[in-house]
């Protein structure tokens, strides 16, 4: 009996945890936090042929206005390139700014990642070198949570800006559906295992 009661409380503690774990995660997807940085980071998404996906395009254009506003003076664009892809989702994002009005000089690459905790890393090491400290994380809403922990742990302090005009954005059960695999995926990242 006393067993069935401890595997009880574990499984409401669970369930507990994993429902704080959802809220959290919806909280930082509606929070603004864009102010001045050193950089604006554009987490890569799928590109098809050399053309950013409606996705990723959503990501660009809200990088793209938050450094016309002048909250940084550089871009780190980032996404390696899948298999049997020719081009990395990097460097379609750049050639997609570069189109929009951003100066080549003004944007960074990072390549290797081709998960978003192998960008986070290479992003940190991109800025350390180049003596950035602060960055303002552009992604999808149910994303941010999961950059911003990311981004501490490669001592950057991370502001959170979510673009709102994603198809995962405007799709209410897309948007729960990325928010339920993020809820899974968090504690992996706080466990420091993903």
């Amino acid at each position: 009996m006393r067993l069935v009661r401890g595997g009880l409380r574990l499984g409401l503690f669970l369930v507990a945890c994993w429902a704080l774990t959802l809220a959290a995660i919806a909280v930082f997807s509606r929070r603004e936090e864009a102010r001045k940085a050193d950089v604006i980071v554009v987490l890569g998404a799928a590109q098809y042929n050399g053309h950013p996906s409606p996705v990723l395009e959503a990501r660009l254009n809200h990088a793209v206005d938050l450094y016309r506003r002048g909250i940084a003076k550089t871009l780190i664009m980032t996404g390696g390139q899948a298999p049997g892809d020719t081009v990395s989702e990097a460097v379609v994002s750049r050639r997609f700014a570069v189109r929009a009005g951003v100066p080549r000089g003004a944007i960074l690459v990072e390549t290797s990642g081709m998960t978003t905790r192998e960008s986070m890393e290479a992003v940190g090491r991109l800025m350390h070198a180049r003596r950035m400290k602060s960055a303002v994380l552009v992604s999808d809403p149910f994303h941010m949570l999961r950059l911003k922990l990311l981004a501490r742990r490669q001592g950057v302090t991370g502001y959170t800006s979510p673009t709102r005009t994603s198809p995962i954005s405007r799709n209410s059960s897309q948007e729960r559906k990325f928010m339920l695999r993020e809820s899974i995926g968090l504690p992996l990242v706080l466990l420091g295992l993903a």
